[in-house]
């Protein structure tokens, strides 16, 4: 199983958007799978489950900074960090027209009422595992760069 299917399988498992990206590459980086889950559970609904910042793309951008060596106060690795995570968003933006979450679902998940609706309408299994591919292929092409 490759990555964007480990991914997949993972948020069809029941894991969040976020810990289902993250986790799918967390061995590349020394990461246990466990630990990674771990790390990646409170951004799942975009953030905490307040409708912000999609928990697949906030997945990839943890990717993003141990690929990319986040881990120094280093000027120009900030930078080098930062100018991938805007190509990331903006290529997500530009498969899916939004990053935030809310956006992407047209529901507000941090509400009692936007919750019951997105469940409603199945919108955690119709449109989020696209969000996921999306953001597992777009690291994939950015990490074989």
């Amino acid at each position: 199983m490759n990555r964007i299917e480990t991914a997949l399988s993972r948020f069809a498992g029941g894991f969040n958007c976020s810990q289902a990206v993250f986790s799918a590459y967390a061995d590349d980086f020394g990461l246990d799978e466990a630990t990674a889950l771990k790390i990646a559970s409170g951004f799942g609904g975009g953030m905490g489950r307040m409708a912000e910042t999609c928990g697949a793309v906030t997945g990839a951008m943890m990717v993003l900074g141990l690929r990319f060596d986040g881990a120094t106060p280093d000027r120009e690795a900030k930078e080098r960090v930062y100018a991938k995570i805007r190509e990331f968003t903006n290529r997500f933006k530009a498969r899916n027209a939004a990053l935030l979450c809310q956006d992407l679902l047209t529901c507000d998940i941090s509400t009692p009422e936007g919750l019951e609706a997105a469940k409603g309408k199945n919108l955690f299994t119709t449109m989020c595992p696209k969000y996921v591919q999306d953001a597992a292929e777009i690291l994939e092409e950015m990490l074989a760069a």
